[in-house]
């Protein structure tokens, strides 16, 4: 598949240079059509019989194994959820962790995994961005460390790697910048999370959760699926793997829409989304102070010399796509694989004026 056969998939690209991946993907044409014709099918036959169920059981296994092919992982230990939020719940809440226990985790963490750590009632330590900075952090009392792969603020990606040998306790990833964005080999981690609208261009709420040794794992709140046999008293058997901790039911679109999602995009689709950033890197510094380290990831996130609410407003005017991250006197731009060298020079052009 050629760029300009892939580029194609997206409606969306003939209109805007859209840069907000980060946030959600663009839709490509198949996997809309997917959504909608599920959705026709179900209209107009129903939602129910053997068949019916068995289908959906089946594409639930067809999405595990995508999720595991990005992640590099074994399917047994994929969990379908909604979210990467969701993925940071299930794990902070099987953990059975006490106010005595400890969780370090940074200060450019997302809501979505800062809100599961506060729930858990552990002791937050909150550290700079930094590998060293969370080792040194790290103490006998510490049960967890809970941190970005790619930070969704500063796009600068953690060598979790090291995290993950030198600290001597389990990692929990949140991975929602950088699963469909960057290679991954979440099985170098405890735990990884993955939002599939995001780099996965795949429609909402979709999501994963890789668990290393689901044995390990208390499932804290269970669905139907989690079980393969259960008691009038609610006791029940889990399922092997990491599958016990699916969040809940998938509507039968959405994981049509998924699997087409997963299935356009080109073998590749990293290298070009990191040369595509590193040329937006490139063309910005020319006008505003870019605070994301070269060949981090495919965020490239700038602090413009005015207003970032003006500027963003005065982008999409000119129909370019970015976000502003609020309190925090920056603009983000999304490199994706999809992006085109027009997208990057509409956007430079616009910063300049605006910047």
């Amino acid at each position: 598949m050629t760029f300009d056969e892939a580029r194609a998939q997206f409606p969306v690209l003939e209109r805007y240079a859209y840069l907000n991946a980060g946030t959600n993907g663009p839709l490509a044409r198949t996997t809309a059509e997917a959504v909608i014709d599920q959705t026709r099918c179900d209209l107009e036959r129903g939602r129910s019989g053997t068949a019916w169920f068995e289908r959906i059981l089946e594409l639930r296994e067809e999405a595990r194994a995508g999720f595991a092919a990005v992640l590099d992982v074994d399917p047994l230990h994929v969990a379908l959820t909604d979210s990467t939020s969701r993925g940071c719940s299930i794990v902070l809440s099987g953990l059975g962790l006490g106010a005595e226990d400890e969780v370090v985790m940074t200060d450019q963490e997302h809501f979505g995994l800062t809100a599961a750590v506060h729930a858990a009632g552990v002791r937050v330590v909150l550290t700079e961005a930094d590998e060293d900075a969370i080792l040194a952090a790290v103490t006998p009392r510490t049960r967890l460390v809970a941190t970005s792969h790619v930070l969704w603020t500063t796009g600068r990606r953690l060598d979790l790697r090291r995290v993950r040998e030198d600290a001597g306790v389990p990692v929990l990833v949140d991975g929602a910048q950088s699963a469909g964005a960057i290679p991954v080999a979440a099985g170098e981690f405890d735990f990884y999370t993955v939002s599939a609208q995001k780099w996965l261009c795949g429609p909402e709420p979709t999501g994963a959760l890789f668990v290393r040794d689901p044995d390990r794992l208390g499932v804290a709140a269970p669905g139907y699926l989690s079980q393969t046999s259960y008691e009038p008293t609610g006791a029940f058997v889990a399922r092997d793997g990491a599958p016990r901790f699916d969040s809940g039911w998938l509507a039968t679109p959405m994981l049509l829409g998924l699997l087409a999602a997963l299935a356009a995009h080109p073998e590749w689709r990293y290298e070009r989304a990191a040369a595509q950033a590193a040329r937006c890197r490139e063309l910005l510094a020319a006008h505003v102070e870019v605070v994301t380290p070269p060949g981090d990831s495919t965020l490239v996130s700038f602090r413009p010399s005015g207003d970032p609410t003006g500027l963003v407003a005065a982008l999409e005017e000119q129909g370019v796509i970015v976000r502003e991250l609020p309190g925090r006197n920056l603009v983000r731009a999304s490199c994706g694989w999809w992006t085109s060298e027009d997208d990057l020079q509409r956007l430079a052009a616009g910063v300049a004026a605006g910047g």
